[in-house]
């Protein structure tokens, strides 16, 4: 009897050993929440939802992106956090994310600790623009203006507190100019207020600023990345005129905090496949998104770079916590 049990015990761990391995490595088995701080119908949306499709072709699952918009992601933060850490809810987490860190007096959740890393999906980066009829062919030339007339020229952004209005508090201390801030409910009121020379600039991201671009009504004078964004290649970036200004926004992938390992390597090998698709790439830069993926670790340092970055800027610029 007890000869019989001894060899019955390794044939039992023989069968059941490949049985549990699959079942611990097998991910995903079911469709993926993605949830987004944004609603529908915008930039983040729009290139959320083409990466979410392929990479859940590339996985055999749907991403289903749901919308929950909320001032600081906080919805969006809540809803992935209470559903659990077993990589079926995922995040957008986004550069707006860092500047709500030191914005808000109490944010419900860390996006350093609650959340862990995945993969960056994309950078974008502000233009400069000017009215196509202003006497401004460079950002030289806007800046010698301003310095010149002190507090009289001004530039428009949306809301206070949004990346394109503290990208707008960091030019100008970077550019050691004095101009008046004007923020307005939409990048549309922006323009139009632009168009009427109301205002001598704009600061905006190229999705929203592309249609007056492609009718030669505005001109765009410079990027706020560290180089030309392939958007628009022939626009130079303006950290070689302004030294120290350089603002990179991004997109990127989270989940929960305690999400399994192998789940960050299947998201993040999926990622890394999809997103050289160039099809995907093209689709993506019409709406000024440069789609690459990073290493967990990366996009990690971004996150903890970019808090310091506009924690200094708005305290510099005396915003006041929200």
């Amino acid at each position: 009897m007890t000869g019989v049990q001894t060899c019955a015990l390794p044939i039992l761990a023989a069968v059941a050993t490949p049985h549990f391995a699959q079942a611990q490595g097998a991910y995903p088995t079911k469709p993926i929440r993605f949830i987004l701080p944004f609603g529908p119908g915008g930039v983040a949306d729009t290139t959320s939802r083409l990466v979410a499709e392929k990479l859940g072709d590339k996985l055999g699952q749907r991403l289903v992106v749901e919308n929950m918009p909320g001032a600081g992601g906080i919805s969006a933060a809540r809803a992935a956090l209470q559903a659990g850490n077993d990589g079926y809810a995922l995040a957008l987490v986004t550069n707006g994310n860092a500047i709500s860190v030191p914005l808000f007096k109490s944010l419900p959740y860390d996006p350093v600790k609650d959340f862990v890393p995945v993969s960056s999906i994309g950078t974008f980066e502000c233009l400069l623009i000017v009215n196509a009829s202003s006497p401004y062919k460079t950002l030289e030339d806007w800046i010698k203006v301003a310095k010149e007339k002190p507090g009289k020229l001004n530039i428009g952004t949306i809301t206070a507190g949004s990346t394109q209005h503290l990208t707008a508090e960091l030019f100008k201390s970077s550019a050691g100019v004095d101009f008046v801030i004007v923020p307005s409910r939409t990048t549309g009121e922006a323009v139009v207020a632009l168009l009427r020379n109301d205002i001598d600039m704009v600061i905006d991201f190229y999705a929203a600023l592309k249609p007056g671009l492609l009718d030669n009504k505005t001109r765009a004078l410079a990027w706020s990345g560290a180089t030309p964004s392939p958007a628009m290649p022939e626009v130079p970036a303006a950290i070689k005129t302004v030294p120290g200004f350089e603002v990179v926004s991004w997109n990127a992938l989270y989940a929960p905090a305690g999400t399994p390992q192998n789940v960050i390597d299947t998201l993040n090998k999926g990622l890394r496949e999809v997103l050289v698709d160039p099809d995907l790439k093209r689709r993506a830069l019409d709406l000024g998104i440069d789609l690459k993926a990073s290493t967990p670790a990366e996009i990690h340092d971004r996150l903890q770079s970019d808090i310091k970055k506009w924690a200094a800027v708005i305290q510099r610029a005396g915003i006041e916590r929200q």
